[in-house]
């Protein structure tokens, strides 16, 4: 059985599942996690940031976002 990836990285589609909201607000959230962190705009947010940043407990996120 071949290893499971699984990615670093967070998308609004992702939050778009965990919180049940809408594309938009999952883009306009990670723009505001980017400014928090003072990230530039072609950096990337991790799940772990994102976990960080919302209050959830990353493993319940990681098992929502598996691919």
């Amino acid at each position: 059985m071949k290893p499971r990836i699984t990615r670093l990285c967070i998308y609004p589609k992702d939050i778009q599942l965990v919180t049940g909201r809408s594309e938009r607000y999952s883009r306009e959230m990670l723009s505001k996690i980017k400014k928090a962190l003072n990230k530039k705009e072609h950096q990337m947010v991790s799940v772990e940031e994102f976990c960080t940043y919302i209050g959830l407990p990353y493993e319940r996120v990681k098992e929502m976002i598996r691919d």
